[in-house]
């Protein structure tokens, strides 16, 4: 399997090629050449497999110049050993009648980033292996919250690597925060950008495309790479987990083999969707994709008229980590939805740099609205969410999750589509504790505590446990302490390589 820029770069690569670099020459994303089809009978035998051996089957299509033997050892490196809370790494919990939870915050940083970032850093390492990479891998990252942590945890101390991770200061919970600034490790640097995520993805994606800094990298040994979602190493991960929910429900007989299933996404950047769509082109039964979006509903927008526009007031809700203006990952589909036109996808691309928008007409945007239908959640909607679900379910929900439902609810709604339908659950509750204690127990309840003393409220009210990742979290010594305007974040790069 070779691997083509979505901008149309003359080049191939093989996964692992395309694995190391993480972005194209061109600036374009990686994608496969062809897209593997999975007769039904392989999908309905992964009801008799466990996550790791789904996992293996799925991944030796696409990364083919990985011996099966290099792949399970990956595998099992990422998701053995009580690295997850949950033997079943995914597990699929029923909600209601029609609605089941698939559940992707059991890793160690409690939020869905694990599901990929936990074998990332062990595909990469062989990468560069097989590439003959002598050269310092530098991971850069811009994170709306939980890419760093998970990105940091994965990478920490990793041969070879050395990772930056870029968080906007004030766009993420005390908690994200805490996880970030205390991370230990040889290789990892942590620095807060004064500004927005779109300003920390921006500052990351400026300097991936500098060619003096590039050279400087290249005279000292070093190379740049991506731990962000726009890495094929992180998106193919994820489809993983689709076929993982549908083979779970099969085994529980909660649905017959070939019966078509909806699945319902909070996202921001758009890659955990994408990887569904994924999942869908190569035979999972998938019905209606269902996008779900806060109040920065710039995919919803775009779904519902074709017109990305991201000239718009950014907001801060209380799902951070959906905070986004720009979705990189959509690329990768407009490549496929304009079959692969990659001339086109370049005047998209070029449009939405210089003017902020462009407009997705005719075949192009009837099969975006086949295939995916979207909505947003106001921030009132969310917490009414997160409390009613609580109440009629028992079942405690972080904000992401929480416009996940609501969406899907709308979705219901609005076609009286009753197919069943998976949500992906993306963060622990407790990863966002001040949003849900608020909604669960009211303001007043909560009032002069600060996250960390939640963490124990929400234990002890609702019966859970706090994850290990995040239990004394505020006892941990800050260690990363870097602060920068958008406009230095080359020059912290540098300062952190020793490059002058």
């Amino acid at each position: 399997m070779y691997y083509v820029s979505t901008r149309g770069w003359s080049g191939s690569v093989t996964s692992a090629e395309a694995i190391k670099r993480g972005l194209a020459p061109d600036g374009g994303l990686f994608v496969p050449e062809t897209i593997v089809r999975l007769d039904p009978e392989e999908i309905a035998s992964f009801a008799e497999m466990d996550y790791r051996e789904r996992a293996v089957s799925i991944l030796r299509h696409y990364l083919d110049d990985y011996t099966e033997e290099e792949l399970r050892e990956c595998v099992d490196g990422a998701y053995g050993s009580g690295r997850f809370d949950d033997e079943r790494i995914a597990p699929v919990v029923r909600l209601s009648e029609n609605a089941y939870m698939l559940e992707l915050w059991h890793g160690p940083t409690s939020a869905f980033k694990d599901m990929a970032l936990q074998i990332l850093p062990r595909l990469m390492v062989r990468a560069n292996m097989k590439t003959r990479e002598s050269r310092e891998t530098v991971i850069l990252v811009a994170t709306s919250g939980d890419t760093g942590k998970a990105a940091l945890e994965g990478f920490r101390d990793v041969e070879g690597t050395r990772i930056i991770v870029f968080f906007p200061e004030d766009g993420v919970s005390q908690v994200q925060k805490m996880q970030m600034v205390s991370q230990e490790g040889s290789n990892v640097h942590v620095v807060a950008v004064k500004g927005n995520f779109d300003d920390t993805q921006n500052g990351v994606k400026a300097i991936f495309s500098d060619e003096e800094l590039n050279r400087e990298m290249l005279e000292n040994g070093f190379r740049f790479s991506s731990a962000n979602s726009i890495n094929w190493g992180r998106l193919v991960p994820q489809i993983v987990y689709y076929f993982s929910a549908y083979a779970d429900m099969l085994a529980a007989r909660e649905i017959a083999e070939g019966e078509k299933i909806n699945i319902a996404v909070p996202t921001g950047n758009f890659g955990n969707i994408l990887a569904a769509w994924y999942a869908r082109e190569m035979g999972l039964p998938i019905n209606r994709l269902i996008c779900a979006s806060n109040d920065n509903n710039v995919l919803t927008e775009f779904i519902n008229t074709g017109i990305y526009n991201r000239e718009r007031e950014f907001k801060k809700t209380i799902s951070p980590s959906m905070d986004i203006l720009i979705s990189s990952n959509l690329e990768r589909l407009l490549f496929e939805l304009t079959g692969r036109d990659a001339a086109q996808v370049r005047v998209w691309m070029d449009e939405l740099k210089n003017e902020g928008r462009y407009a997705v007409i005719g075949e192009e945007k009837r099969k975006l609205t086949e295939m995916y239908w979207g909505a947003y959640s106001t921030e009132e909607e969310t917490v009414e969410t997160i409390r009613e679900v609580y109440d009629d379910y028992g079942y405690l929900a972080d904000p992401h999750t929480a416009v996940g439902i609501d969406v899907y609810e709308k979705y219901v709604i609005s076609t009286g589509d009753i197919t069943k339908t998976v949500i992906a659950a993306t963060a622990s509750p407790f990863k966002f504790n001040r949003s849900v204690a608020s909604a669960v127990f009211g303001e007043d309840e909560i009032a002069g505590r600060d996250e960390f003393e939640l963490l124990d409220v929400l234990s002890r009210h609702c019966g859970l446990t706090v994850p290990a990742g995040l239990a004394g979290l505020s006892g941990r010594p800050v260690l990363h302490k870097r602060v920068c305007s958008r406009e230095e974040m080359k020059d912290q790069v540098v300062q952190i390589l020793g490059l002058k």
